[in-house]
């Protein structure tokens, strides 16, 4: 079972730390949850005590730490887990890489007694400088591979829509997260760590204009307001949604 994580992922787990105000996000989510499973679950990233995980790609699996959860390899797909048995599913940043988000979502629906919870991205949320100005390729990406809410409802049924700011100092290092830090971006180190970057061309073309910019103080003329601030929503949304109701009738 191969996939572009195991090209790409090497080295993700130390870029891609969890945060713990993110965390905090998630956690509230989650709500008494008792068990949980982690679908596309990566280094482990986010998983509360007592969870399960599942995750495609080796080499993310392999990048787990010892204390994380027992993880199984497989799709999200074709969750290897019985009707009803966990509490919550979760899903963070990973549900725009499934072959078939919604079929995913219903196997969380299936396998969860309680609730799903995914942290996502709304593709309905103008986009920010990075993307608007230096890699408009991006938006065309994720307006492709990120589901809508509207679409997410149709498979999940009504859910609950939390934005999740993103903080200045993020220590996830996803795509949004060095939104006040433009000199991060320059790193080829962080921009490995970031999926959406492997697969763009002319990835450098658009790091020197930033550079530029940069060095000449236009993106400070332009942007230099975004330092005063200590969050961003950057549009990363949690839906929540009961898995008992949704478009797959009863369970």
């Amino acid at each position: 079972m191969t996939t572009k994580y195991d090209r790409i992922g090497i080295g993700y787990a130390s870029r891609r730390r969890p945060d713990a105000r993110i965390a905090a996000h998630i956690a509230s989510a989650l709500g008494t949850s008792r068990s949980v499973l982690n679908v596309g679950a990566g280094a482990g990233s986010y998983e509360p005590e007592g969870a399960f995980a599942l995750e495609r790609s080796r080499v993310m699996i392999d990048q787990r730490s010892p204390d994380r959860a027992p993880c199984v390899q497989g799709s999200a797909t074709h969750l290897p887990f019985r009707s009803n048995s966990v509490d919550a599913a979760l899903s963070v940043l990973s549900l725009h890489h499934w072959d078939d988000p919604g079929a995913g979502l219903r196997e969380m629906q299936r396998v969860a007694e309680r609730r799903v919870v995914l942290l996502t991205w709304d593709p309905a949320v103008s986009r920010f400088w990075l993307v608007k100005d230096y890699v408009p390729e991006i938006d065309a990406i994720d307006q492709e591979i990120f589901p809508g809410m509207t679409e997410l409802e149709a498979v999940l049924g009504p859910c609950q829509i939390r934005a999740v700011p993103i903080p200045h100092d993020c220590c996830d290092g996803f795509l949004g997260a060095y939104w006040r830090r433009p000199e991060a971006y320059l790193d080829r180190s962080v921009r490995h760590s970031i999926s959406t970057f492997a697969r763009i061309e002319h990835v450098d073309e658009s790091m020197n204009h930033l550079r530029e910019d940069l060095e000449s103080g236009i993106w400070t003329e332009r942007y230099g307001s975004l330092r005063d601030l200590e969050e961003l929503d950057l549009g990363y949304r949690l839906v929540i949604a009961d898995a008992t109701r949704g478009s797959t009738g009863p369970k």
